[in-house]
């Protein structure tokens, strides 16, 4: 981001970067809390009329505007930079939008949260030629390196507060424990709500760490994987199944827009259950392929074999307050209801 840029924000609180900056804010004709509702039509005009080079969306609304640029092919040819957070963004958005773009426009994933901001970064090259066949056989989403300045640990799974450092438990590469980190950016506590801070904070000598409430490990590479959030785990009979390692692998189905796991029943004896979400385009006659598809590489992998469950949900339910992501707890509700 530098001065003389044009950057086209699409999640409003963004744009009070671009005049700090010395860059130009280009504000889209859209409803911000329903981003993959966008026109991509009136994207794409705002985009070559003002000759846009940056741009920040949601994996929502990039899917939304590449779908219809490979539909009708469309080159975003003054695009340089594209950045995607708030959410795993799927690897065949990624390379849809790859194809909408000139070659030497980079797409970035940046990983963080608001309490730490940014934490790591990755660009789509790197995650399309190197982690995708891992993320879409369950491995999770690679969020990329660290930066430099923040110090990123995991620690073994605990839902209660911890106080200090010492007695957090940090484990090796390749285990899946809660992902923290330390920084420049983090926050020290959230106001006057001490409850949140005792949840989320940890003292480590004169600083503080964030536990960011996400599931992770970490590669022999040094890159950081994502699981999914620590509250949507799901705590079956067998052993917990995360979210982002489960999911992708049923992406891949073709006519699947997304799919969400939850879990129906108490702690420790959930029922894990896959959400299915239909594309738009997708026949009612679809259905009996997609579960078949569904069931069998649920098979093939052991942390999915336990789902018995496949439900189709006519529109995923969102969390606008959280860019926009699945509201999986929402959807558990209704999976309870609906095998029950």
């Amino acid at each position: 981001i530098a001065p003389g840029r044009v950057n086209m924000p699409t999640f409003p609180p963004f744009a009070l970067f671009d005049p700090a900056l010395g860059s130009t804010s280009v504000i889209p004709d859209m409803d911000p809390t329903r981003p993959a509702s966008a026109d991509p039509v009136k994207l794409i005009a705002a985009i070559e009329r003002y000759g846009v080079d940056m741009l920040f969306g949601s994996p929502a609304l990039l899917d939304t505007l590449s779908r219809h640029c490979e539909r009708h092919g469309v080159v975003l040819g003054t695009l340089r930079i594209v950045t995607s957070a708030g959410a795993p963004v799927p690897s065949a958005v990624l390379a849809r939008l790859r194809r909408c773009l000139d070659d030497s426009a980079r797409i970035y994933t940046p990983y963080g949260a608001t309490e730490c901001l940014p934490l790591a970064v990755v660009e789509s090259r790197e995650l399309l030629d190197e982690t995708r066949e891992s993320t879409e056989s369950g491995a999770g989403t690679c969020v990329g390196r660290p930066l430099a300045a923040n110090t990123v640990r995991v620690i073994a799974i605990d839902d209660a507060p911890i106080e200090t450092w010492s007695q957090a438990r940090e484990l090796p590469r390749g285990e899946i424990g809660e992902i923290t980190v330390a920084g420049p950016t983090t926050t020290e506590r959230y106001h006057a709500r001490d409850a949140a801070t005792a949840a989320a904070k940890i003292v480590d000598g004169d600083r503080i760490v964030h536990r960011m409430g996400d599931l992770g490990w970490f590669d022999e590479a040094g890159r950081l994987w994502f699981c999914g959030r620590k509250t949507q785990r799901v705590r079956a009979a067998g052993g917990d199944l995360y979210t982002e390692q489960a999911e992708p692998i049923f992406n891949t189905i073709a006519g699947v827009r997304r799919s969400a796991l939850v879990g129906v029943g108490a702690a420790g004896r959930q029922t894990p259950v896959l959400c299915l979400e239909l594309d738009a385009d997708a026949a009612d006659s679809a259905r009996e392929r997609v579960e078949a598809e569904a069931r069998n590489l649920a098979q093939r992998y052991a942390h999915t074999r336990g789902i018995a469950h496949f439900l189709f949900h006519p529109r995923f339910p969102v969390d606008i307050r959280h860019n926009a992501k699945i509201g999986r707890e929402r959807l558990a509700v209704w999976a309870e209801k609906q095998i029950s």
